[in-house]
């Protein structure tokens, strides 16, 4: 049965609290979803009060579009629940669960799907968008494992998409984000991985940045699939290295050694350590803002232009393997062919620092657009929805909105616009 909950009702407060400190909205309603049946419940009373409607699960996007002000948040938090078939190595994922919990669920039989790297985002959020993980290169995006959807429709009819039912709802929820329902479950393909993984970093002097990461960028052309390479900046080091996911991993070590670090962290540890290991360092208390890119080359003007960074968070991850494998017109999800992701991010405490701090990381991610093809739909905020998707397949789910979500009733999220003339929103 649903749970209502208004402002003054113990935990209020807390539902509505997501990762980025900067969110500080007060839906008029949140309604604690334990059922799909209290999902569909909870879209029709939305509707019939007109409600803005918002859906939270982990809480990660970084614009807060889980917490509308004034209008109903959904909160699938309590449908958590994850069962896995080790023998079909399937599972089966509530839309409200976090990423933690599928991966300690299927580990227990040494099973995984590719997941992000925070075990507080939620499955759903993560899944919609893409889904990228260390486990990307070896078995595809998060969405490129999901079987079958079960969908709340914006007219609360209960629908399930396949590759072999409402098979173009099925393209669409692989990497268009949350605008055609809302997931109250996903069935998840699973690979064996074992319990095992290597984290590999190195520490270079600033002096020595543009070297190393050239050497990076060309090691990481002939990585095995195993192998996800990683790169951070900071305003007086670079770090570079890789995460492997299964036995093995050493013999990447010497080209890196070959360099000279300053530091070395060769760290063999679980799979699911690997997966928690970030998630104090996210704590939810920071204010936060982040730009991201894709980027099909990293060419030597791209480098130095990196290389430029100030008092902010960069971090580059390949892409390529198995996500490059599936065919571009065969999901949602667009950009296939990148081979690094850029992120910058920022995250502070004080107000009064809000201004400068998005200003600087704005004007430094504006240093690499030349170097851009697009951007990954989960790190949009401010962006416009075209960066995540080209023209033609833009088109294409805009026809799909607009069958599915004509009043545009779902569009607190990286939000693809039903046709002109059939939307109230």
């Amino acid at each position: 049965m649903t749970t209502y909950l208004t402002a003054g009702d113990a935990g209020y407060d807390e539902a509505r609290s997501v990762w980025n400190a900067m969110v500080d909205r007060r839906p008029a309603a949140i309604a604690r979803c334990a059922t799909t049946e209290d999902v569909v419940t909870a879209v029709r009373y939305g509707r019939l009060n007109g409600l803005e409607i918002a859906v939270r699960c982990g809480g990660h996007n970084i614009a807060g579009l889980a917490v509308p002000e004034g209008g109903l948040m959904i909160d699938l938090t309590p449908m958590h629940e994850v069962r896995v078939d080790p023998a079909l190595r399937r599972a089966w994922v509530q839309g409200g669960a976090l990423l933690g919990e599928l991966d300690r669920a299927a580990q227990e039989y040494g099973l995984a799907t590719t997941a992000g790297n925070v075990s507080h985002t939620g499955v759903g959020g993560l899944t919609l968008g893409g889904g990228m993980g260390w486990l990307a290169r070896r078995f595809g995006l998060a969405c490129d494992n999901v079987i079958s959807y079960e969908v709340v429709t914006a007219d609360g009819s209960v629908v399930r998409a396949s590759a072999d039912e409402n098979a173009e709802l099925f393209w669409g929820l692989r990497g268009g984000g949350g605008n055609f329902g809302i997931v109250t479950s996903f069935e998840f393909q699973l690979h064996h991985i074992g319990t095992r993984a290597l984290s590999v970093e190195f520490t270079y002097p600033m002096a020595k940045g543009f070297e190393v990461l050239r050497r990076w960028r060309d090691l990481n052309a002939n990585a095995p699939r195993e192998a996800t390479c990683t790169a951070g900046l900071s305003t007086d080091s670079v770090t570079v290295g890789y995460v492997w996911v299964g036995e093995g991993g050493y013999d990447l070590l010497p080209a890196f050694r070959e360099l000279g670090p300053t530091e070395e962290s060769v760290d063999e540890l679980t799979y699911l350590e690997l997966q928690s290991r970030d998630d104090n360092v996210q704590g939810h208390r920071y204010r936060r803002y982040w730009k991201g890119h894709y980027f099909k080359s990293l060419p030597d003007e791209a480098i130095r232009a990196l290389l430029q960074v100030p008092d902010v968070g960069v971090s580059l991850q390949a892409y390529g393997g198995a996500i490059a494998d599936v065919p571009d017109a065969d999901s949602a999800f667009s950009h296939r062919d990148t081979r690094f992701e850029f992120v910058t991010a920022t995250r502070w405490e004080d107000p009064a620092e809000d201004e400068d701090r998005i200003g600087a990381l704005r004007a430094y991610a504006a240093t690499l657009e030349p170097y851009a093809h697009g951007a990954y739909v989960n790190t949009l905020n401010d962006d416009p929805i075209n960066r995540a998707f080209p023209p033609a397949k833009l088109a294409r789910l805009v026809a799909l909105k607009t069958v599915h979500d004509p009043e545009n009733v779902f569009h607190l999220n990286q939000n693809i616009r039903p046709r002109r003339g059939m939307m109230v929103v």
